[in-house]
């Protein structure tokens, strides 16, 4: 099952994608069965449900997919089938409580960045719930800083239920799903402390990193989730990469260093982790600043990062007044 948010004019509303590959607005659909508005009205919403949530959207995309005659004919008429390409979209999870983004986690990217050694346990950088947009919409590139925003395709954890000091062998469990976050950074904004040796300056460049990678927009996440009951293996997964068509990023999700329950469990040792919460996995090989010679996004660019068996986040660059 695929669950996505529609960008509505009060606000996102629940949505999934149909057989057919039709958005289901699932409220409209829900009020329609007469179910009393029995769902919430957020994906983040369902997810906090626990099972119970996904099974009754399971059986909702059910009932869509297997409808005929009159009953068919009085679901189009409600007005809860969309068209999946002509319909704006926020990121799935629109507020999610933490985003988790982790660095240095395929080999292959730390050949590429002169080396690096990859850490014993997962690293990872918070990022804001207000660097999150849709795919569809624009990456704005900042005036002070528009000559090195780069991209970073990665392939995204979902958490599904409250998540605190589990195993490894259990972490699988607590996964709502999977999706896509492209990892924006102005790269730009850090060059002078990227040398750097004394531990203030150290400390100064981790946290200018932090700051280039929470910029409005520059968390592109979607276009929807796919569950985990989908995806058996989250392992063994093609990610690609395009620039204006252009492949620039392409691996399998095996290439990395810490593996999915790894991260999970790790986290979930200093965190609680919560329906709706974010783990992006790191970036492959091919970003921008790691290319002889470097290349980076610029206005009017459109980059897409498609994973297999979830679909394509796709965003162009657009100048910000």
């Amino acid at each position: 099952m695929k669950l996505l948010t529609i960008d509505a004019p009060r606000g996102g509303r629940p949505g999934a994608l149909s057989a057919k590959g039709e958005i289901i607005d699932l409220l409209k659909v829900d009020a329609g069965e007469g179910l009393g508005n029995w769902l919430p009205d957020t994906v983040r919403g369902i997810l906090d449900a626990g099972a119970e949530g996904l099974d009754m959207v399971r059986r909702l995309v059910d009932r869509i997919d297997n409808a005929s005659g009159a009953e068919a004919d009085r679901i189009a008429a409600s007005g809860a089938l969309l068209p999946f390409g002509d319909t704006p979209l926020l990121a799935p999870i629109p507020e999610p409580r933490l985003i988790l983004s982790e660095g240095r986690n395929y080999g292959k990217h730390l050949a590429e960045m002169g080396g690096e050694q990859p850490t014993a346990t997962p690293t990872a950088l918070i990022k804001l719930q207000s660097s999150l947009t849709g795919s569809g919409k624009p990456i704005y590139v900042p005036p002070q800083y528009p000559d090195q925003i780069d991209y970073e395709g990665e392939f995204t954890i979902v958490i599904g239920r409250n998540c605190h000091r589990v195993s490894e062998e259990d972490a699988l469990d607590y996964i709502a799903g999977y999706t896509i976050v492209n990892d924006v950074s102005a790269r730009d904004w850090i060059p002078e402390y990227r040398a750097a040796t004394d531990k203030i300056d150290i400390c100064i460049g981790w946290e200018r990193n932090i700051m280039g990678k929470n910029l409005p927009s520059f968390s592109p996440c979607g276009p929807v989730i796919t569950t985990a009951d989908e995806i058996p293996d989250p392992h063994d997964l093609q990610l690609t990469t395009r620039l204006n068509g252009e492949v620039m990023q392409s691996t399998k999700t095996d290439d990395l260093v810490h593996n999915v329950p790894q991260m999970v469990s790790y986290y979930s040792q200093w965190y609680l982790l919560q329906p709706g919460d974010l783990i992006t996995t790191g970036s492959p090989a091919g970003v921008g600043v790691g290319r002889n010679p470097p290349g980076f996004m610029k206005d009017g660019d459109l980059i897409e990062v498609e994973i297999e068996r979830i679909g394509t986040l796709s965003n162009r660059l657009e100048a910000q007044v």
